[in-house]
């Protein structure tokens, strides 16, 4: 059995290449059965689209894979704390579980609304903040 911290490390691969783009590092990816069944990272840059977020790209191509609109057997990692959109798509796929790595205290959904994820979806976070959130702040750094 695989464990968060596998799972994020994926994510912060994802990250990386977005950073790599100059897309703001933000990856993710979703988990079924122990299985990675999506990979994605921000895009909004690539894609001249401001909801190309890594969230909403890993959701789209998790549905998919499965062949429905609900996830609500599958796991997202994403290694930043997910925005209010991405967290309202997110109770919209009834995703089990969400891991995000480092908080937003700007614009991450709990600063908004606890709600607006699916009432059974379980949350966990802070699974390799520091790493999560060392990519984040380098990006910003650069862009200073």
């Amino acid at each position: 059995m695989l464990d968060d911290s596998y799972f994020m490390k994926q994510a912060l691969n994802e990250a990386k290449q977005a950073f790599d783009k100059d897309e703001v590092p933000i990856g993710a990816v979703v988990v079924c059965n122990n299985r990675i069944i999506a990979r994605a990272h921000n895009l909004t840059e690539t894609l001249n689209d401001v909801t190309a977020h890594a969230e909403m790209q890993a959701i789209t191509a998790a549905a998919n894979v499965l062949g429905g609109k609900y996830l609500n057997e599958c796991t997202l990692y994403v290694t930043v704390e997910p925005c209010s959109m991405c967290a309202g798509a997110l109770g919209w796929a009834q995703l089990q579980r969400v891991v995000y790595g480092s908080g937003d205290n700007r614009r991450g959904y709990t600063q908004f609304s606890t709600k607006v994820l699916h009432p059974k979806t379980e949350v966990n976070y802070g699974i390799l903040a520091d790493e999560c959130g060392a990519l984040m702040k380098s990006f910003f750094e650069k862009k200073r």
